[in-house]
C-alpha cells in the first residue's frame, strides 16, 4: 500500500475542496442572480470538464502554467520555481478539473431558493451581502455540502489531469490514480487491488455520509 500517494490525494481532494468553495460560491451566484445574457458562457465554461476529455484539459493547463506563459513566468519569479511538477500545479488543475462538481450544485440549490424571501429581505432594507450570509446560505446547505463533498470525491480518484501536469514524482505528484497505475504496469496486481479496494471503499463512504447529511438536512429544513 502506498500511504504516501494515499495521504498526498487526500491533501490534494481537501485543498481543492476548499479552493472551490471560495471560488465556486461567488460563480455560482452570479450565475444565477445575474441579468446578463451571455452567463451562458460562463456555464458552458465551467461545465466543459465534463465532456473534455482530462488529457485536453491537462494539456491547457500545462501550457497556461509553463515557463512560457505570463502565469508560469509570474508565479516562478514569486515563488522561485515553476508550477509544472509540483503540488501547486496539481492543485491549480484540479480546481479546474473539479469545478463544475461543486458549481452546478452550488446554482442548483442557490436557483431553488424562494425569490419572494429576497425581495422582501432586501426591500426591508438588508443588503444583498447580507442577505445571502443569512437567508441564501443558510436555506442552500444541501447543496453546499454535496458540492464539496463530490469536489472531493472527484479529485481523489483523478487520474488523467494529474498526470499530465504533475508527472509521477512519488511524495510530491504521485496521486493514489497514479501509484495504481503503476502497480498494474509493473503486474504488481495484489498492491493494485490493496489500493483500489481501499479508495472504493473509501468512495463510498463518502457518498453515503453525504446522503445521510443531504437527506437529514432535506427533513430539517421541511420542519
Amino acid at each position: 500500500m502506498d500511504w504516501t500517494a494515499l495521504w498526498l490525494s487526500v491533501r490534494l481532494a481537501a485543498a481543492t475542496s476548499l479552493v472551490l468553495l471560495a471560488i465556486g460560491v461567488p460563480i455560482a451566484y452570479w450565475i444565477v442572480y445575474s441579468p446578463r445574457r451571455w452567463k451562458v458562457l460562463v456555464e458552458a465554461i465551467v461545465a466543459l470538464p465534463l465532456v473534455l476529455p482530462p488529457t485536453v484539459l491537462g494539456f491547457y493547463v500545462l501550457i497556461a502554467i509553463g515557463p512560457l506563459s505570463p502565469v508560469g513566468r509570474g508565479y516562478a519569479r514569486l515563488a522561485g520555481h515553476g508550477l509544472p511538477f509540483t503540488f501547486e500545479g496539481l492543485l491549480v488543475a484540479s480546481v479546474l478539473y473539479s469545478l463544475p462538481f461543486a458549481v452546478q450544485p452550488f446554482s442548483a440549490e442557490f436557483a431553488s431558493v424562494d425569490r419572494r424571501l429576497l425581495e422582501a429581505s432586501w426591500s426591508l432594507g438588508v443588503s444583498r451581502l447580507a442577505t445571502f450570509r443569512r437567508l441564501v446560505v443558510p436555506l442552500s446547505t444541501r447543496g453546499l455540502i454535496t458540492g464539496i463533498v463530490l469536489s472531493f470525491a472527484h479529485t481523489l480518484g483523478e487520474f488523467g489531469v494529474v498526470l499530465m501536469v504533475g508527472g509521477n514524482l512519488p511524495g510530491v505528484t504521485r496521486t493514489v490514480s497514479i501509484s495504481i497505475y503503476d502497480a498494474v504496469q509493473s503486474l504488481d496486481y495484489r498492491a493494485a487491488s490493496r489500493t483500489s479496494l481501499l479508495l472504493l471503499v473509501l468512495s463510498f463512504v463518502i457518498l453515503t455520509i453525504t446522503y445521510s447529511l443531504h437527506r437529514r438536512v432535506w427533513i430539517a429544513t421541511e420542519r
